[in-house]
């Protein structure tokens, strides 16, 4: 459907369905109605416990009841006003991922799920990120927010009991973690006492209360029936990777592919490194070297935030009307640092109205007070523009094509991940890294996405090594990332115990951007330009890759 067509187009009852789906999901999930920009619902929490999640199954149950009914009248009728081209993207977009949440609920793998990056402590925890400080209004919103975390969380405990009493129980390497973070919210300085309130106020006194709690029974009732092995397998393995990848992959092709793409980065760097400082140098010496160097350094915090927000904005000015139309209510982004402190570095949305702007968290570990821009220039488009700012935002602009559903509740990683890799190396064919120093940061981030493709593969599909001589566990992965990156230990450990606790993610990144990269090329050998490739394909928001490549070739 052509943009002109799209903006004469009226909402269809599929359409005014996933509006309803949504607002019931919001109702059901206040953490995703402040995620997704949706009003009524700040000061409450969802409790995580079995009854929450039958709830939500059920309610996707209905929502696939609606698109099998829809699908009846659509075939008693060649009418095709009543489920339009955009419709069919729905419906085929609602199946599948839809489905698959079933399954995943099916097998209780939310009741269970916990991890140090993706599940309910973490959720309970930055949601707070996105609510605002400034209004007493605000503040006793927080409040209220802040009083139901002791009850989510014993319904957590719930859903944990039940999914262990079937032998269901996250690796024991994952409840440490949690435990830790547990304990970290637990202590004075936490988070929770960086939300506008007095730190010594009730409220943030009772939720410290409520997560030290949390540590205390999970070490207790949790960890004793942990698993100490970290693979999940492949028949778990495979759903995960459809779920986060956004299609069915050939998992050992992928592994050997991504030993193949690191091997070819590698030589690319070792060129760089030889041109910097001669072939005498390693891989890590001239990351020391580089680390070194003044002008890559930066100091503090409030430098790091000015410089991302300096390059960030320096990437929406230059691209726009270039390389990409950037509506007005996206060319600006916030650039802020994360109290949570656990070392990641991650994007949130705008809200749909647009009242909440975009913004680029990094979370700083305790300690580091140095930052190096010729590593982290690269992260900056991989957050920012083009990546995921651009991406999200176009998604929440196409208003008068896209429902509601598609808007804010539709994402694989796949193609969200797909794309902001395929932003970050765009950014080096358009000439961003031209400094041989920010182009070695740029190919190491690469190397990364490459090398986790085989240490999330080989570690949960039990893969013999690279060598052929043992098999993938993680202490070969630890090493084996070690060789493939320049992260520091902190930050390190925390990406290799995510691989570990959230199977299928980490390589959806890689195997997204190579499926981004061939549809662009089967997409400009059909006559299309660019930026033309990149205007339309963003218009679909976040769809699975398949389904992208079935409308962008027809």
């Amino acid at each position: 459907m052509s943009s002109i067509e799209a903006d004469k187009r009226s909402p269809s009852l599929l359409d005014a369905s996933c509006e309803g789906f949504v607002h019931d999901l919001a109702a059901l999930s206040p953490i995703s109605a402040t995620e997704w920009g949706i009003p009524g619902y700040e000061d409450k929490l969802e409790d995580f416990s079995p009854h929450y999640w039958d709830a939500v199954a059920d309610r996707i149950r209905e929502m696939i009841a609606d698109i099998d009914a829809f699908d009846d009248c659509t075939d008693d009728s060649d009418d095709d006003d009543n489920f339009d081209e955009v419709d069919h993207v729905t419906a085929e977009t609602l199946r599948d991922r839809l489905c698959l949440e079933l399954d995943l609920h099916h097998r209780m793998e939310y009741h269970r799920q916990l991890n140090n990056i993706a599940s309910p402590v973490q959720a309970l925890s930055q949601v707070f990120l996105l609510m605002p400080q400034e209004t007493a209004e605000d503040k006793e919103i927080i409040r209220a927010r802040l009083t139901q975390i002791d009850a989510a969380l014993k319904g957590y405990q719930e859903s944990l009991s039940e999914a262990a009493a079937q032998g269901k129980v996250a690796a024991h390497r994952q409840v440490d973690e949690v435990v830790n973070q547990c304990e970290n919210l637990a202590d004075s300085g936490s988070l929770l006492e960086h939300l506008g309130l007095e730190a010594d106020c009730a409220e943030v006194e009772h939720a410290r209360a409520a997560f030290g709690e949390m540590a205390d029974w999970l070490s207790e009732h949790l960890a004793p029936h942990a698993p100490h092995g970290d693979a999940v397998g492949r028949d778990r393995y495979e759903l995960f990777s459809h779920l986060f990848v956004g299609d069915r992959v050939d998992l050992d092709e992928a592994y050997e592919w991504g030993l193949h793409r690191l091997h070819e980065i590698n030589a690319e760097q070792r060129n760089i490194i030889n041109e910097l400082y001669g072939d005498e140098c390693t891989l890590r010496q001239a990351f020391r070297k580089l680390n070194a160097e003044q002008k890559y350094q930066l100091h503090g915090t409030d430098a790091l935030v000015e410089w991302m927000q300096t390059q960030a904005d320096r990437a929406i000015a230059e691209l726009h009307g270039k390389h990409f139309h950037i509506p007005e209510q996206i060319r600006t982004i916030e650039c802020r640092i994360d109290p949570a402190g656990n070392g990641g570095i991650f994007y949130t949305p705008p809200s749909d109205d647009f009242s909440r702007s975009g913004r680029m968290w990094w979370s700083v570990p305790a300690g580091q007070d140095v930052f190096h821009t010729w590593q982290e220039l690269t992260t900056v488009f991989h957050e920012g523009v083009p990546g995921h700012h651009l991406q999200i935002g176009q998604t929440l602009v196409e208003g008068s094509k896209l429902n509601l559903w598609r808007r804010v509740a539709c994402w694989n990683s796949g193609h969200g991940e797909g794309w902001a890799l395929y932003a970050e190396k765009l950014m080096a064919d358009l000439g961003y890294h031209e400094d041989p120093a920010t182009r070695l940061g740029y190919l190491d981030a690469q190397r990364l996405r490459a090398a986790r493709v085989a240490v999330d593969i080989g570690i949960h599909l039990g893969k013999k090594t690279p060598e052929g001589t043992a098999v993938w566990d993680a202490s070969y992965a630890r090493s084996f990332l070690r060789d493939n990156t320049a992260m520091d230990d902190a930050n390190l450990s925390f990406e290799l115990n995510r691989y570990l606790g959230w199977p299928g993610q980490a390589p959806s990144y890689a195997i997204g951007q190579r499926m981004w990269e061939r549809l662009r090329d089967d997409c400009l050998s059909q006559g299309m330009s660019l930026r033309e490739f990149h205007d339309e394909a963003l218009s679909y928001g976040s769809i699975p890759m398949s389904i992208l490549r079935s409308q962008m070739l027809r």
